[in-house]
């Protein structure tokens, strides 16, 4: 069902954008008198196609292959690869007729629309919702942070009270904690109170690079008190636990918080052990049996302490609009950064490209419509961006091939444009067909 869940997430993200995008494209050529004679969500590949119906010049229809879309204008060199049109005159209603700023307006309209969607589904998001976080300080006042293998290797250790990130002080924990802050600059040092003293712990280009092919994980969180809320197993209800139980050592290690509790559980896998638990003002001993992967069989309560100082900020209608346009061009702007890395060689795209399958899995396995949104927001940024490359077959080489023809006064022969899209072709299939093939090599190895 959660794999039903994800697709279907994808899917109707897709089709929002694709359908949207594609319009643009349609909206601008239909206002300049040209006509277009396809419009399909998804491609009808091989000439397959789940719905189609003829409205006046245009087909209208929807495809088999969620990998995108398009709409097929007259007289343009597109991805139908159709040459037909170029042994005769243009015609009034062929985009070729046109003024090259009418034409470029045209292949700018998807990214124009995709862009201008990111933003009013970000401002939207943050107008129906609001943005809720967790004070840095809150963390602090409480436990402090708790580290990742990740953390580790960088320097921090579990306890440290966070101060500054390159010499800032942040109202919000997620603006220290967020995996994406290693895009945000090119080096990345943070101040922590480490039992009184002030330690700077400077994380190296190696390891920002290894965070980044992690695919989401963190080099720290907040650290939490191990608080017994239900009793699972027959083993842990044997050995005495009721809810509310605080571990505090294991075979005589400490245990209190939730990371020392798994840390000194890990070595006794199946076997039975000594646990000393406070209970209101009393610690009491227990014996319990481990499981084979050293759990107790309880389930650990929520950290009301923390989630009771967790902050909301609501925004009115127009109040919203620039902070989402601040929220969606950083999050478009990690994006480039990590794209930029990528092309430079500093990143390994086999761990950093995600393809149909890894999006689906950063929507999750429950639908959520605040996350489903501004991953949403997120993938309209990306699309815009991603088409605006100079890569013939995509939106940004006809471009490219406009302003040509505006620096030369006249356009490039119709057969360079028409070799030009099929080497484009070429390089985007081959594009794709490399993602999907490092997204199911992901999803099976890793």
């Amino acid at each position: 069902m959660g794999t039903l869940i994800m697709a279907g997430q994808l899917i109707l993200a897709l089709a929002i954008l694709v359908s949207l995008h594609e319009w643009g494209h349609y909206a601008a050529a239909r206002s300049f008198g040209i006509r277009v004679e396809k419009f399909f969500i998804f491609f009808d590949a091989w000439g397959t196609k789940i719905f189609s119906k003829k409205i006046g010049d245009t087909e209208w229809g929807i495809g088999w292959l969620p990998l995108g879309g398009y709409v097929k204008i007259s007289g343009m060199i597109d991805e139908s690869l159709d040459q037909d049109q170029l042994g005769s005159d243009p015609e009034d209603h062929e985009f070729r007729s046109k003024p090259a700023w009418q034409r470029l307006i045209v292949m700018i309209g998807g990214v124009t629309v995709n862009f201008v969607l990111g933003i009013i589904i970000f401002s939207m998001a943050l107008w129906y919702y609001g943005d809720t976080w967790l004070p840095a300080k809150a963390v602090n006042d409480a436990h402090g942070i708790v580290v990742t293998d990740f953390g580790k290797q960088a320097g921090f250790a579990s306890g440290d009270k966070l101060l500054t990130v390159n010499g800032e002080k942040r109202d919000k924990f997620r603006d220290y904690a967020n995996p994406a802050i290693v895009l945000k600059s090119d080096s990345l040092v943070f101040e922590v109170d480490r039992n009184g003293e002030t330690i700077t712990i400077d994380i190296s280009p190696e390891l920002s690079k290894e965070l980044l092919e992690s695919k989401g994980q963190r080099l720290f969180n907040y650290r939490t008190v191990a608080i017994v809320d239900t009793v699972v197993s027959e083993s842990a209800k044997d050995g005495g636990f009721i809810k509310g139980d605080i571990p505090i050592t294991v075979e005589g290690n400490p245990a209190y918080f939730y990371d020392q509790l798994q840390d000194a559980l890990a070595s006794h896998k199946g076997e039975t052990v000594n646990i000393s638990v406070l209970r209101g003002a009393d610690t009491i001993s227990l014996n319990t049996k481990l499981d084979t992967s050293g759990s107790i069989g309880i389930g650990l309560a929520a950290p009301k302490e923390l989630l009771a100082q967790v902050q909301k900020t609501n925004y009115g209608f127009f109040e919203s609009f620039p902070a989402g346009t601040k929220k969606g061009l950083s999050a478009l702007a990690d994006n480039i950064n990590a794209f930029g890395l990528m092309f430079k060689g500093k990143l390994n795209p086999v761990k950093s490209v995600s393809g149909p399958l890894g999006i689906a899995k950063i929507f999750g396995a429950q639908w959520n419509w605040q996350r489903f949104w501004e991953i949403t927001g997120m993938l309209s940024f990306i699309l815009a961006f991603m088409n605006l490359l100079p890569i013939p077959a995509l939106d940004g080489g006809h471009v490219l091939f406009l302003l040509i023809e505006m620096v030369r006064r006249k356009p490039l022969p119709e057969k360079v444009m028409y070799y030009f899209q099929v080497a484009g072709m070429v390089i985007l299939f081959a594009l794709m067909g490399f993602i999907i093939l490092i997204d199911f090599f992901n999803a099976m190895f890793s």
